[in-house]
Order: structure tokens, then sequence, then C-alpha cells
């Protein structure tokens, strides 16, 4: 017998003219129930990279979740269509960078270490001049922070915080409370909740690719990059 808690539930054979399971959906309507792990190239602003993605797939809604700036690279959630009304979930998880910053003077390793410990917990930042939130001083949660390779005064890093961190302002604090100032070189988004680089970002190239081959009746490649939002 199945446990007194489990709810046992029949199911009936699915009928094509009221739908379609996530997966088998046709490729026109997989385009307003779909999601995109963009890799945001540095340059662009992330709402050049939206307005290009809508181009591409000649859809008439997309919206991203979390903006990048145009010299930051890596992830960034595309929404279609209706699964443009689920993207704000993805502000309740955490999202990882990975970055270069120059210290301004050397300092010795033991110290950088020991400042590093400090901004792993909550911290107040306000948000820098050219944002688009209100600049009120706000309280955000880093819960990892750590130095993986260094070479002279440049500091390979990597942050695991609260959505809403302003990256370049906690390498800016970072080097205030050193004494002798830091600046980010270099940023890069690797993962924005269940959301990873590990499991494959996709570019605009292959979005190109994959709606060529698409024209020619081939929906392979546009399926293996547009997932579901229920996925």
């Amino acid at each position: 017998m199945p446990p007194h808690n489990m709810v046992i539930l029949d199911e009936e054979p699915s009928d094509s003219k009221y739908g379609w399971t996530p997966s088998e959906r046709p490729v026109q309507v997989m385009f307003d129930y779909g999601l995109i792990p963009l890799d945001k190239p540095r340059g662009p602003t992330s709402h050049e990279v939206v307005a290009w993605t809508k181009k591409l797939l000649g859809v008439d809604k997309a919206g991203h979740s979390g903006t990048l700036d145009p010299p930051v690279s890596g992830l960034l959630p595309i929404g279609l269509g209706q699964s443009t009304r689920a993207l704000s979930l993805l502000l309740l998880f955490p999202k990882e960078y990975r970055g270069v910053m120059r210290i301004h003077s050397s300092v010795a390793r033991k110290q950088l270490d020991s400042v590093v410990k400090e901004f792993t917990t909550e911290i107040f930042q306000r948000p820098p001049q050219r944002s688009s939130v209100s600049r009120q001083t706000r309280s955000r949660t880093v819960y990892e922070f750590e130095l993986t390779e260094s070479q002279g005064n440049l500091c390979l890093f990597r942050v695991l915080c609260q959505s809403g961190t302003y990256i370049r302002k906690l390498v800016y604090d970072l080097g205030e409370v050193l004494g002798v100032g830091a600046t980010m070189v270099e940023l890069r988004r690797t993962k924005v909740g269940p959301l990873t680089e590990e499991k494959g970002l996709v570019t605009l190239h292959q979005l190109n690719d994959a709606m060529f081959r698409l024209k020619g009746g081939d929906e392979g490649p546009i399926r293996r990059l547009v997932f579901p939002i229920e996925e």
C-alpha cells in the first residue's frame, strides 16, 4: 500500500487539441513559454541584447532578469512571451560572479584575505549614480567571497551574493578598508539560482544559426537552446 500521506492522481490520456506537455509544444508556442540562459557578451547593454533576441526569434515580447552593465559578460536569463511573468522569481535566488580586481598598492596577502572575510556577511551599499534604482543605502548579503588566484596587484575573485548586490561597489569598498584603493577590471556572471554556466549558456550566434536551420525545417537546434519555463 502507498504511504498514508501520498496522493494518487488518475491521469487521463492527453489530447493535443487542448495543449501539449512543455517539451512537446510547437516551436511558436514554445517561443511564448520559453526561457533562454543567454551568454551576454561584453559591450552591449542588457536591453540591446534582449532587443536582438526578439529580432532573431521574431517574437513580440521578451524580457531579462537582472541587468548586466555593458562591460560585464555572462548569464542573462531571457524570458519569452508569457514567461516574462516568472522572471521575478529569479530575484529570490543568489547570484555568482567571477572577476578580476586591481589593488592600487601592494598589500600582504594575509591582510587582503582578512578584509575579504570581513565583507563575507551582511553589508550596506548605496547604489551608484548610474543605477536604475533609488540611491538609498540598503543591506545585501555576501554569502561567499574568495580570492582564487593573484598575480602582482591583480586578483581573480569569486562572489556568491544576494540579488541586487553591486560588485563594482563591493570591490571599491574593499579597497577603502584596505586603505590603498581597488578597482574592478573585469566581471562575469556565472550563476543565477538554478541556472549556471556549467549547465551551458546560449550565445547570440547559436540563436542565429538555430533560426537559420529552423527556416530549413530543422527544429532540433532551437529546441536545444530555448527551455520550457517549467524546467
